[in-house]
């Protein structure tokens, strides 16, 4: 007895559609799984048989094997029970052949079948969507993120038990038990700034919450002309003042003026963000673009994307928005070169053992340091690297004084601009 179901997952950033093979065979009871898996994805055998067990279905003594293609991936991640456990019950005939033709499966099961969400889901619905797949079931907290794709056909369920009922269900009927929320993701009727003629002011969320608008500064006239010509090209900034001076103020203010996120930016952006299990949970997708503000003692793996299949760090999840080095100079020498080749590329390159990676990185950068001496007063550039305030910023420092640079002296501002 063979069947083979329809998953995916993710290797990078990049996702891939993998063929979940079982077959039932007389012998030695046991159940095999290859396919150049994980510790994580080996596991999942013990899973699948505490989940059927609990879910009623008694499987007969026989040698499983479960095979997920291509070899050649190294599989990671606990997305692949619900695909394994489906394409078992098909082995032993207990689904409809119909019923799983074409439909992927993603998915996590607890011991009391319980399905729980994954991450990487939105990448993977593109991908399938593009590659002609239609239809796909995955755990119901991840449903919202599957049907963010216009033609995906999206069935979200909370336990094993509702996947067998569903699955047996007439075609027509499964139709009428679709996750209705995709309906509002369609065409032009998603609710983007970017693809809606009535725009609506674009606001960020500060401490508590609470709504963060560029026109809640007053005053600093010269500081937002800069930060507006920064925001319109899409500039690095750099900002040097005294404490308290509200340098922290606008960095945060920054991308509210920035123009709104299209669709195809958010998708871009979203898929980042659940890749990272990082995308909230109230959102279906990314509608604001990215603030990320990393303390200066980051490590430079955290900053650019880290692990022997590395995982977006931080430049990339500022991708599309403002990434902001408060105290600029405390940051290390090394952390701080790693972003010259990001920022003139608009992307990072990662070398490890199990390969090259190619992730986006096209943010703008902010950076913001304190006064050290009086020679900043003169505000040029040529003289600046004198300056004790400069010492180990490193060549991104010197390289984003070209862009936009907006020094404080106490009672008056002075704006450097060159381009």
């Amino acid at each position: 007895m063979f069947s083979t179901v329809l998953s995916g997952a993710v290797y990078g950033i990049d996702s891939y559609l993998a063929h979940v093979e079982v077959d039932l065979s007389p012998g030695l009871p046991c159940f095999v799984m290859v396919g150049n898996l994980s510790s994580e994805v080996k596991e999942a055998g013990e899973r699948v048989r505490i989940v059927l067990k609990n879910s009623g279905i008694q499987i007969p003594p026989m040698h499983i094997a479960v095979n997920i293609s291509p070899g050649e991936i190294r599989k990671t991640g606990t997305g692949f029970d619900l695909p394994i456990a489906v394409a078992v019950l098909a082995a032993l005939g207990r689904i409809p052949a119909d019923s799983i033709a074409g439909r992927l499966f993603l998915g996590e099961l607890s011991l009391d079948g319980g399905l729980k969400p994954v991450r990487g889901v939105l990448p993977i619905m593109v991908h399938a969507a593009a590659t002609g797949v239609t239809r796909c079931m995955v755990p119901e907290e991840n449903a919202g993120e599957a049907g963010a794709v216009e033609v995906m056909k999206v069935a979200g369920a909370q336990s094993f038990t509702q996947v067998i009922e569903y699955l047996n269900l007439p075609e027509d009927k499964q139709e009428k038990l679709l996750f209705s929320g995709q309906m509002a993701l369609k065409g032009d009727g998603v609710s983007f700034p970017g693809n809606s003629r009535d725009k609506k002011p674009h606001s960020g969320k500060g401490k508590g919450g609470k709504r963060l608008d560029f026109a809640q500064i007053q005053g600093q006239e010269y500081a937002k002309q800069a930060a507006l010509i920064g925001a319109a090209g899409f500039h690095h900034m750099l900002i040097i003042g005294p404490p308290g001076a509200g340098k922290t103020m606008i960095a945060r203010r920054i991308p509210t003026i920035l123009p709104p996120l299209t669709r195809e930016e958010s998708l871009e952006v979203s898929s980042l963000y659940s890749i990272s299990g990082k995308l909230p949970k109230e959102n279906v997708l990314m509608r604001e673009r990215p603030f990320l503000s990393p303390h200066h003692s980051i490590s430079p793996q955290a900053l650019s994307g880290g692990g022997k299949v590395p995982r977006p760090g931080m430049v990339s999840l500022a991708h599309r928005g403002v990434l902001f080095l408060d105290e600029l100079p405390e940051f290390k020498r090394q952390t701080i070169d790693l972003l010259r080749q990001p920022l003139e590329d608009k992307e990072i390159q990662i070398a490890r053992s199990s390969g090259f990676f190619n992730y986006p990185a096209d943010v703008m950068m902010v950076g913001a340091m304190n006064i050290a001496t009086t020679k900043l007063i003169q505000c040029r550039v040529e003289e600046m690297p004198e300056n004790k305030a400069f010492q180990g910023i490193g060549k991104v420092g010197y390289w984003i004084l070209v862009s936009v640079a907006v020094k404080w002296n106490q009672s008056y501002l002075a704006l450097c601009t060159s381009f």
